[in-house]
């Protein structure tokens, strides 16, 4: 798979957003013409390619490892007993 201009825009903004003033849901709104949860999904899909790591694999590392790291938060949440004395 090859990346599109839009898909290397994407991971290019990911290694830089914090730098520009705003929200990042309104930057990403501003300039992708996206909704933050369409820009996530397409994110989402593109860790996990090939090209993109080969594109800047530092972003795709570290935003692979919060991935990672989200999902066992919430695996070890939902596997957290629940105190029954709890109201």
């Amino acid at each position: 798979m090859e990346l599109t201009d839009r898909d290397k825009a994407i991971l290019d903004f990911e290694r830089s957003w914090w730098s520009q003033s705003g929200p990042k849901e309104t930057l990403i709104l501003e300039k992708f013409d996206l909704s933050a949860s369409r820009y996530y999904q397409i994110l989402n899909e593109l860790v996990d390619t090939d090209a993109a790591y080969e594109h800047d694999p530092l972003v795709v590392r570290r935003l692979r490892r919060l991935r990672d790291r989200r999902r066992r938060a919430r695996t070890q949440a939902q596997a957290a007993p629940v105190d029954s004395r709890t109201p």
